[in-house]
């Protein structure tokens, strides 16, 4: 404060309003130094840099190094290669016909959800949040058992036909990759355009028809121009998801289809063409960047609404049989879409098959309960073998560590940026929260093993990290932590500052006042964020295939080893533990539904 100001301002001091108190109340709310900014950022930035730059620097940089033609000969191959092209192409044209698809299924359900209540809202909105942290291979084996050649669809009109081979073919196809892009990623549309469009002012579309504008010129005129900046957000969020797909795209869309994903992995596993594959990664996180740069700055817009009031008093009963029935199909679209695969999959769980000599494949013979009973047998008694139980208690124990280190990095991040959104270094930190999401799980998983395969040098002791179980779930905090933030984040920016401000007033200083009112009122988005990062690191797949040990295997890990052995008792068990992973799955996106702060949050 300069002498002017002092002057200025010492003939108006109080007794109620001392002037120590006030300065650090100036310095919090108004005009953060950056000495307190970067004491938030330090954490997340070094962990970032440990865990994430690191490690991509490394496989970047060994992969490179083995190129015979300097470092540019990979970047012109993959830009100048007629079947790199394609890769690129075919990349950049699924991500944006999946996302063409996924708002035109998502849209209907958004306006159903943020302006209407029902009946069972609740429960929709959680079951169909539950396909967007399911791991890739359990969706696979949802919609195989559905509508793969031994699926619940094929056999019954095998049956009502009286076929010999199943006549839906959809693994290996197109139709599947857009499919299970569209059950991914449905409940982005759903959350983001529906929590912006419950708060939107109803007036304004009945100012418009009063001075009359029919629904549809309300609809193009004033309603889409309003909700822009949401879709926008949710289109491009959608599309970077489906950008950097992998599992899908592997599994259910076979050899014939290679994303970038897919060809990074071929290249360096398949082919162990480091250059390349690296060159590829390169492509892909230049582009990844860029988007979440674009997507950083619409998610902001969405924090300040033209007109905003609560959802309680936008939303209104479903009232008329023509509402009902377009209710109806909307929920029923989303429920077989949504909600059919991971249904077809509990119930094959509990269902044996015996062996048709007359048709292709198997056939219902009963339920039982045998593929669980046999999760806790050891059948060779062998003292190395880890039963399918263990496993799950592993990914329990890497999924409340990856809480705790998600939330620990996350809170301090989510703070600097709720403070002041507008500073130049949130600004610049804020699209790189997101990186991780976008960057190849095999180029990461290659990065921790490449450097981490030396032990380290971590506060004058030698850490071995590569063959430490903690490896696992710091991959796992890459991957949660940028939803830990966006989570809370507008939690955190709904704070009335009067609040604060009052609290300073009566001489709180900043940090009691972060302790005292922020985190009580974030309590339950604390708790939203907490499981997010549960379920996240649950069903992850991609880089803890790569980096875990086989003695320590996650559910993911053990769903994709049993399927890749033959056996009917083998098929079972992978169904037996996708089905447990999905209802725990479930009951956490139940928990969020609940404990969610009026509908705040970006997932």
């Amino acid at each position: 404060m300069t002498e002017d100001q002092q002057h200025t301002t010492g003939d108006k001091r109080t007794t109620t309003s001392p002037r120590p108190h006030r300065l650090r109340f100036t310095g919090y709310v108004l005009r953060p130094t950056q000495y307190a900014a970067l004491s938030l950022w330090l954490a997340p930035l070094s962990f970032l840099a440990l865990f994430y730059f690191y490690p991509l620097a490394s496989i970047l940089g060994v992969s490179f190094a083995r190129g015979e033609q300097g470092i540019a000969a990979p970047f012109i191959e993959a830009l100048t290669s007629s079947s790199m092209r394609g890769v690129i192409g075919f990349t950049i044209g699924q991500a944006a016909l999946s996302t063409m698809l996924t708002l035109l299924v998502g849209l209907p359900g958004a306006y159903l959800l943020a302006r209407f209540d029902f009946r069972g809202k609740s429960l929709l909105q959680a079951l169909t949040a539950i396909p967007f942290v399911m791991p890739t291979l359990v969706v696979a084996v949802g919609f195989n058992a559905l509508l793969g050649p031994r699926g619940w669809l094929n056999l019954g009109l095998m049956d009502l036909f009286n076929l010999t081979a199943p006549p839906i073919r959809f693994a290996n196809t197109l139709t599947a990759i857009l499919v299970a892009h569209v059950f991914y990623n449905t409940t982005i549309v759903l959350r983001t355009v529906g929590d912006f469009w419950s708060h939107l002012d109803p007036r304004l579309g009945q100012a418009a028809q009063v001075l009359g504008a029919n629904r549809w010129q309300t609809l193009w005129r004033i309603t889409l121009p309003l909700l822009a900046p949401a879709i926008a957000a949710a289109a491009l969020l959608v599309f970077i998801f489906d950008f950097t797909s992998f599992g899908v795209i592997l599994v259910l869309g076979g050899p014939r289809f290679a994303s970038l994903e897919v060809e990074i992995y071929n290249q360096a596993v398949g082919l162990f063409n480091l250059p390349l594959a690296a060159a590829l990664s390169v492509i892909q996180l230049g582009c990844t960047l860029l988007l979440t740069v674009v997507y950083t700055r619409l998610a902001r817009k969405l924090s300040r609404p033209l007109s905003q009031r609560p959802s309680a008093q936008t939303r209104r009963r479903l009232i008329g049989w023509r509402r009902r029935f377009a209710a109806a199909g909307i929920v029923a679209l989303l429920l077989v879409l949504l909600v059919s695969p991971l249904a077809a999959l509990a119930v094959r769980s509990v269902t044996s098959l015996d062996v048709d000599s007359n048709r292709q494949g198997s056939v219902p013979s009963g339920l039982t309960l045998a593929f669980y009973r046999e999760l806790v047998v050891n059948p060779r008694q062998a003292v190395s073998y880890a039963p399918p139980s263990t496993a799950i208690a592993i990914s329990l124990s890497y999924a409340a560590g990856t809480v705790a280190l998600a939330l620990a990095l996350g809170l301090p991040a989510a703070w600097a940026l709720a403070r002041d959104s507008q500073s130049r270094l949130n600004r610049l930190l804020d699209p790189l929260l997101m990186l991780p999401l976008g960057t190849s799980a095999v180029t990461l998983g290659l990065g921790f093993i490449v450097g981490f395969g030396k032990p380290l040098m971590l506060f004058g002791e030698r850490v071995d990290l590569r063959t430490s179980p903690v490896l696992v779930p710091l991959a796992h905090t890459l991957v949660a932590f940028p939803f830990v933030v966006r989570s809370l984040t507008p939690a955190l920016r709904s704070i009335r500052p009067r609040l604060r401000q009052a609290a300073a007033v009566m001489g709180a200083s900043p940090w009691q006042v972060a302790r005292r009112i922020d985190l009580p009122l974030v309590g339950r988005a604390v708790i939203v964020a907490a499981t997010f990062a549960f379920t996240i690191s649950l069903g992850e797949f991609g880089a803890t295939a790569l980096i875990t040990r086989p003695e320590y295997p996650t559910l993911s890990v053990m769903i994709y080893r049993l399927l890749s052995q033959p056996g009917a008792l083998n098929y079972g068990q992978s169904l037996a533990l996708s089905t447990i992973l999905m209802l725990v799955c479930a009951a956490g996106m139940l928990a969020i539904e609940r404990m969610r702060i009026a509908e705040i949050g970006e997932f």
